[in-house]
């Protein structure tokens, strides 16, 4: 008499099995196609509790378990100052999918909670900066994120429309103020509605949001401003041209530089008018 699956032994299998071609196939080409990950590797895989890094702490146990290439995670959650209740829930997730979470403390709510100006902004920056130390303080040289496709995309919109720039969210990229560490971001070409498809079909609950200027509102609808705008307005978009997102996903790989008057590398603007120039003297 074969015995029922556990929680943990069934996500894992949705993953493989039926979400295989939505979630695990997606994943697996960005981590080869973006070289995110290498021999020798640790990798703090950065828990806040949602449905993103849930999962994407699943994918990289699963990775680790087939892999050829040798490699190790810790499984990092920061807490900045979750209440008793939301804290319970991360470590009660982190049970039921078997998932060996290291929780370290930081004041990060009390200072953005008096911040005058954007605090949402600050939080992510103090956030990002925690994991990081924590993390090289473990010995690691990556931290992986649970951003995804949609995250992108919005990313991409939200920075053309509300930052007058073209600016889209990179699959790696190496840390400026920590020597020696990169961020990976391993799910990069999985769908948030895959996610949200495979938490459902797991009957799995994960938090929404955490931040102590939310919680007021209860665990419902919460709008993130602009960015539930875009996905609203890409939605939309979609009604009319289903393949909306690929084609916004592929156009940040496919730039054509010479067709831009103006661009930024390495925080350096350039004109169009440098190559034009040139081009004069050459002639």
């Amino acid at each position: 008499m074969k015995e029922n699956p556990t929680p943990c032994m069934a996500a894992e299998r949705s993953i493989t099995k039926k979400y295989r071609k939505q979630l695990w196939n997606p994943f697996i080409r960005a981590v080869r196609e973006y070289e995110l990950i290498g021999e020798g590797d640790r990798i703090a895989v950065c828990i806040s509790g949602g449905k993103d890094s849930m999962l994407l702490a699943k994918l990289m146990q699963l990775l680790q378990r087939y892999s050829e290439v040798p490699f190790d995670l810790v499984f990092l959650s920061m807490d900045p100052g979750y209440s008793d209740q939301n804290r319970g829930r991360i470590l009660r997730n982190a049970e039921l999918l078997e998932i060996p979470l290291t929780v370290f403390e930081t004041n990060i709510f009390d200072v953005t909670g008096k911040a005058d100006r954007y605090p949402c902004y600050l939080c992510a920056r103090m956030r990002r900066g925690h994991l990081y130390s924590k993390a090289k303080s473990l010995g690691c040289n990556k931290i992986a994120l649970g951003h995804h496709f949609s995250d992108v995309i919005e990313t991409t919109v939200m920075a053309m429309f509300y930052g007058a720039q073209l600016q889209a969210m990179p699959p790696k990229l190496r840390s400026t103020n920590f020597e020696g560490m990169e961020l990976i971001r391993p799910m990069y070409r999985v769908r948030e509605d895959d996610i949200i498809s495979w938490k459902d079909h797991n009957g799995l609950e994960f938090l929404r949001c955490a931040c102590k200027m939310t919680e007021g509102l209860g665990s419902g609808e919460l709008s993130s401003g602009k960015r539930q705008e875009i996905k609203e307005l890409i939605k939309s978009l979609k009604k009319v041209n289903p393949n909306i997102e690929i084609n916004i996903f592929n156009s940040i790989h496919h730039l054509h530089f010479d067709t831009f008057p103006g661009y930024k590398t390495k925080g350096e603007m350039h004109s169009f008018l440098e190559n034009y120039r040139a081009e004069d003297k050459n002639g």
